[in-house]
């Protein structure tokens, strides 16, 4: 089996008001079914190795977790190579129940961005408030990033982490880039 290549090879930009990275292959599965049902909980606990986030929450431990996407659809995050492993457990305990697992860890992209001004420039982009006191560490959020889907969240203060679709990767890196331009501080936050 070759190597997973990440989408840009891990680029970075350290240039701005935050520093940007995309952080390489990691694991994804999408998991679709009635989140209110115990063999769908205990098979989704299983995998993702954290309880089932509320709406509008991702939960993490190291780097694996989980975070809540629609009232039917949570998205497993794990490391890379624990997603074939994950997925066969998910679809073996899920065989009797509506469910679908996918792994759709090479069709997105990841990218971490760090500093004191991470709000701002994640609020050029975003249609989101993005006011300390309404998203805090640990709310995961979908929507628009200019043109592209993307979603995110704050496994920290002064941390974010984007997932993108992997087609649009150049262009969400480069969108960073223009919003964490030095000089283009609004003061915002």
């Amino acid at each position: 089996m070759s190597d997973p290549v990440s989408a840009l090879h891990h680029a970075t930009n350290s240039e701005g008001l935050v520093s940007i990275c995309e952080i390489g292959p990691v694991g994804m599965i999408t998991l679709r079914g009635d989140l209110s049902a115990k063999p769908f909980q205990k098979a989704a606990i299983a995998a993702g190795g954290v309880n089932i986030p509320n709406q509008g929450r991702c939960l993490m431990e190291l780097d694996r977790g989980i975070a809540w996407m629609s009232p039917d659809e949570l998205l497993i995050l794990c490391r890379y190579d624990d997603v074939a492993g994950k997925l066969g457990d998910l679809n073996g305990k899920l065989a009797k129940h509506h469910a679908l697992a996918v792994n759709v860890s090479d069709a997105r992209a990841v990218f971490e961005l760090r500093g004191a001004r991470v709000r701002e420039v994640m609020a050029k982009l975003a249609p989101v408030d993005l006011h300390p006191e309404v998203f805090t560490p640990g709310m995961f959020r979908r929507t628009r990033l200019g043109q592209v889907a993307a979603a995110f969240w704050m496994p920290e203060e002064d941390v974010v982490r984007l997932i993108c679709f992997r087609s649009s990767a150049q262009y969400v890196f480069d969108l960073l880039g223009v919003a964490s331009q030095k000089g283009s501080e609004v003061d915002l936050f």
